[in-house]
């Protein structure tokens, strides 16, 4: 055994990692993985296994995550180490798929032999047959171009890595804006090849500032609004509002107001958010809400005006932490809107949820939830003394003092604390409450 073998088997000794896969067997005895089968770096049995210069063994995705991620020397020898320097072991991936075979009977599934990895060459005529197809005007072309990059970005890190260095995300966004003035509604080709290129674009975030750029332009954003309110795949406009995300979440005011201006996209937003396609997607929308309302008074007023409000607030009753965080930042963004105050005063669900929502999700919901109640009662006008009323109602005083107690700081701490002072004068005239039932409470749609 050479000294190399000999450190890999100190380091990472028999190790009983697999468990029988039936229920039934869960708590049976672990199937012990020779520790020649194991990579160093992630202690896990090697799918892909590969051999460095220094004489030691690892998996291809452990080692290569490893040197992408700036370290350049051997991590059990020290020595020096390359991309350029791997070599696929044959021998030990075949030794592995015959001991997972021998103990089939435990529960171990066989390893797959693993794909050959994108070269730098095959990645740049992967993009380069794209780039040719868009250029000729070949809409299927330019779908079946893309399809394959992003089958080949998704197979590895690596394959991805070497796609991206390629050029690959300017590509799509270039491919895109050549096809962004064909018809995209319905489940035509032009639609299909729109939606292809989206999806492949959403592995290679983040996009970089030529790609942007491209889809930046009016008649791309035009052709994303189109996909995301009519594309005939669900998967296309789920995609679409990804993308737009991408955008607008690394996008300077100037491209925010053209992205606010460009026509159906506040009601797209509306439309993803009230009938949802998929969890990403309303994700996306909200993200995306957020950033123009809080970029734009008119966006702010546009979202407001196609509904935005009723449809965060149904949607903030029973989301996730996830989905919470994102629906009170858009909601909070749209009330600095009067047409979106008006909506949300009108609205039997709204300050009860925000009270609700202040205190059970995270440090970012609550600074959310008071801002946008704050919003709500601070005008002075019969609509914000409806407001300071309901929120004395369902304990929205005792919250915004427990807030206060526990702590939080900054403009959070400003507006609890004035708000606290506006329900201080409405505590006379009001029985509080310390529950909120939903339930009992009328929907106005």
């Amino acid at each position: 055994m050479s000294r190399a073998t000999r450190a890999a088997s100190r380091l990472v000794p028999e190790i009983p990692l697999l468990r029988r896969g039936s229920k039934q067997h869960q708590a049976a005895e672990e199937v012990a993985v020779p520790a020649h089968f194991v990579c160093p770096i992630s202690l896990d049995l090697m799918r892909d296994p590969v051999t460095a210069p220094t004489g030691i063994t690892y998996d291809r995705e452990s080692v290569e995550g490893w040197l992408a991620r700036g370290n350049a020397r051997c991590p059990v020898t020290g020595r020096p180490l390359r991309l350029a320097d791997l070599v696929p072991n044959h021998a030990t991936r075949r030794m592995i798929q015959d001991w997972c075979v021998a103990n089939r009977a435990s529960g171990v599934e066989r390893v797959p032999t693993p794909k050959v990895p994108l070269g730098d060459a095959d990645a740049a005529e992967a993009v380069a047959a794209l780039s040719r197809a868009a250029g000729r005007g070949d809409v299927a072309g330019c779908g079946a171009a893309a399809s394959r990059a992003r089958a080949l970005g998704k197979e590895s890190d690596r394959n991805r890595r070497c796609l991206a260095a390629a050029g690959a995300a300017r590509a799509l966004a270039a491919a895109f804006g050549r096809l962004a003035g064909e018809r995209v509604e319905g489940a035509g080709a032009a639609s299909g090849a729109l939606g292809e290129i989206l999806a492949a674009a959403t592995v290679f975030f983040p996009l970089d500032d030529e790609a942007r750029r491209c889809i930046a332009s009016p008649a791309s954003l035009k052709s994303l609004v189109s996909v995301m309110a009519h594309g005939g795949e669900l998967a296309a406009r789920a995609s679409a509002a990804v993308v737009l995300r991408e955008l607008a979440s690394s996008a300077d005011g100037r491209t925010l107001e053209a992205v606010s201006r460009t026509p159906g996209m506040c009601d797209a937003l509306v439309r993803l958010v009230r009938s949802p396609v998929s969890a990403p997607a309303t994700k996306a929308a909200l993200v995306t809400a957020y950033y123009l309302a809080s970029a734009s008074d008119r966006a702010a007023a546009r979202l407001a005006e196609f509904g935005a409000v009723p449809a965060l607030v149904e949607l903030l009753v029973d989301a996730d932490k996830g989905t919470s965080e994102k629906a009170l930042a858009a909601l909070d963004g749209v009330l600095g809107a009067d047409a979106g105050l008006v909506a949300a005063r009108g609205h039997a669900l709204a300050v009860p949820v925000l009270v609700k929502k202040m205190f059970r999700v995270s440090d970012m919901a609550t600074e959310f939830a008071v801002s946008a109640l704050w919003r709500l009662c601070r005008a002075g006008d019969a609509g914000a003394a409806a407001c300071l009323a309901e929120a004395l109602r369902v304990g929205a005083f005792q919250k915004l003092l427990l807030l206060l107690q526990v702590g939080c700081g900054g403009v959070t701490k400003e507006r609890a604390s004035e708000l606290l002072k506006l329900l201080n004068g409405s505590r006379s005239s009001v029985e509080c409450i310390e529950t909120v039932d939903f339930k009992g409470l009328k929907r106005p749609f």
